[in-house]
């Protein structure tokens, strides 16, 4: 039987991973201490490390493909194919950025006043080829962690993921720069983006992890509508093409059913209902195919 050897993130992105790979339609079970997850497709087998780990080991063929950060396929160098690109991260669906911060009462303001200066990074390459494009002079060091707190007193400036910025403020550190801005990549290895039945694997799994992540923007609507109303009804609601218009057992009436943006709805079902709409019932979605 061909198998897809699949590695997954550890740490931060763990979570939202396996929820999204659940809504692909992908169960994926972690034992306690265990780094090889059951997965209920007999054609894959995981194993679970480290984002940083995981560019490496694709490319050395140990894995056929991983998801991993764009920051560390760049941070690595490695000669990867990125099948896609996936915009979540462990808080939502947004990228992450790295970027150099320093200290608010600092009189540093952009890149070129650390010239010179010592700046602490967990992606030290990625750094450290972002001052030389610069033609900037600086000191990068590699940082253990709890980067945050080494300005003023070990660093001058940091180079730090983050994706809100909170823990950044929390520290009482301001961004100056954006080095790079990071989502997670679905990779696979030279060797087995060739593999006709490999690569058909992964862009199924692509497929339904895109539709997966396109459906925690959207919720269905469905509706009754007098044929009076349809027209203002169907002005108010967006949708991927146009809403679905069926008839009813009554007269003049019909159902109508569409998909839109879930941040619009607290709005739109009190407009909607304003209009005439009736029966307004409001479904979550777990995948959306275009």
């Amino acid at each position: 039987m061909n198998k897809l050897k699949l590695g997954l993130p550890a740490g931060s992105l763990q979570n939202t991973t396996l929820e999204m790979f659940k809504k692909a339609g992908y169960n994926i079970h972690i034992g306690e201490r265990s780094y090889y997850p059951y997965i209920d497709d007999e054609e894959v087998e995981c194993v679970l490390m480290r984002a940083q780990e995981i560019p490496q080991y694709v490319e050395e063929k140990v894995l056929d493909v991983g998801l991993t950060g764009k920051d560390w396929i760049t941070e690595t160098a490695v000669d990867v194919i990125e099948m896609a690109d996936l915009n979540y991260s462990k808080r939502g669906l947004r990228p992450v950025r790295l970027v150099l911060a320093v200290p608010q009462d600092s009189p540093f303001e952009k890149a070129e006043d650390l010239s010179g200066k010592r700046i602490a990074t967990e992606l030290v390459e990625t750094t450290k080829r972002y001052f030389a494009e610069k033609g900037i002079d600086a000191s990068v060091s590699f940082s253990w962690g709890a980067t945050e707190v080494k300005p003023p007193l070990l660093a001058d400036a940091i180079a730090e993921l983050t994706e809100t910025g909170r823990s950044l403020k929390a520290n009482q550190l301001k961004v100056i720069e954006t080095i790079l801005v990071s989502t997670p990549r679905v990779i696979m290895n030279n060797e087995s983006y060739k593999d006709v039945w490999k690569k058909k694997k992964v862009d199924n799994m692509i497929t339904l992890l895109k539709g997966a992540l396109l459906a925690e923007q959207k919720v269905m609507l469905k509706m009754n509508v007098h044929s009076d109303n349809l027209g203002k009804i169907v002005d108010l609601l967006p949708a991927l093409r146009k809403p679905t218009i069926s008839n009813l057992c009554s007269d003049n009436w019909v159902a109508v059913e569409t998909v839109v943006d879930e941040h619009k709805v607290r709005t739109l079902i009190c407009e909607l209902q304003e209009a005439g709409a009736e029966g307004i019932l409001e479904f979550p979605m777990n995948k959306i195919i275009p």
